[in-house]
């Protein structure tokens, strides 16, 4: 018995030290790579976009043409939105040449299935158009973020984070109340609750008041409003992202995307929140 619990706590340790050191490593690479250049930020994204989208389909168990040809556009968007964000030189013209040459690899990748003979094209057509919309273009759109502010860039993340701590915080403090706390979706991740929801958005919200005193968003019209809206669109759309990653890895029946974090699990894991969130963020910035 001793022995067992000896060993139950050096795993706990083992997996814990794990965890805080993989994710110390990962905050480290995205708060770098913003902050450092942009070379720097779109070598480390291209790279974390790639992975994401053969985790997703590895996921669904796609064919590895599928897999291979994804990977390939996803790389290509995201270049095209970088090549937008930082070569000066690059007209809307040019922007959109590229943008049919990515829509006609695409439709290649789709006429393909013709040939490959597979069981369930279908499926593979669905696959490959859910990657490119679902984790392509999120990971393309952080390089307009980017082009707006870095800054603003980093709020994204920060308030991603500060999302998560705070639902966290919340939802494990109401949990522990006589009748419990309020399950979002029981099915889906029956750890989130309504009560951690709504903590998570006082949180995001204190983020962007502090966004809004320290000067990021002061090249805004009206400033103060505009660092609240982009706090709380992140709270709710990253929220959603994390729900519907969860409602991916639930009907496969899988517990993580995949291992490329210890103790965190895949890509997709890290970035789910950012599907979503990424995408309202661009829309606001367009808006305002």
């Amino acid at each position: 018995m001793l022995y067992l619990c000896s060993r139950f706590i050096v795993n706990t340790m083992s997996s814990l030290v794990q965890r805080t050191l993989s994710g110390a490593v990962y905050v480290g690479l995205v708060v770098a790579s913003i902050l450092v250049h942009p070379a720097f930020f779109g070598v480390l994204f291209a790279l974390f976009c790639a992975l994401a989208v053969r985790e997703f389909h590895h996921l669904v168990g796609s064919h590895r043409f599928a897999t291979i040809m994804s990977i390939i556009l996803a790389l290509c968007l995201f270049g095209i939105f970088w090549c937008l964000a930082n070569i000066d030189s690059m007209s809307l013209t040019t922007f959109a040449y590229l943008q049919c040459a990515y829509a006609f690899v695409l439709m290649l990748t789709l006429v393909a299935e013709l040939f490959l003979k597979a069981k369930n094209p279908i499926a593979n057509w669905g696959n490959v158009l859910s990657s490119q919309i679902m984790i392509a273009l999120p990971f393309a759109l952080m390089n307009f973020v980017m082009q707006q502010s870095k800054w603003l860039l980093l709020a994204l993340f920060i308030t991603i984070w500060v999302n998560d701590t705070g639902a966290y915080c919340v939802g494990c403090s109401t949990a522990k109340l006589p009748k419990g706390n309020h399950k979002m979706f029981p099915r889906v991740s029956p750890a989130k609750s309504w009560e951690g929801l709504f903590g998570g958005f006082v949180f995001a919200l204190l983020a962007g008041f502090i966004y809004f005193k320290v000067g990021w968003f002061d090249a805004m019209s009206q400033p103060l409003l505009t660092a609240l809206l982009f706090a709380f669109s992140i709270a709710v759309f990253g929220t959603f992202g994390d729900l519907v990653e969860s409602l991916l890895k639930r009907t496969i029946g899988v517990k993580d995307s995949g291992k490329f974090m210890p103790g965190h699990g895949g890509v997709l894991d890290r970035f789910d929140s950012l599907l979503l969130a990424t995408p309202a963020v661009a829309l606001l910035l367009l808006l305002i």
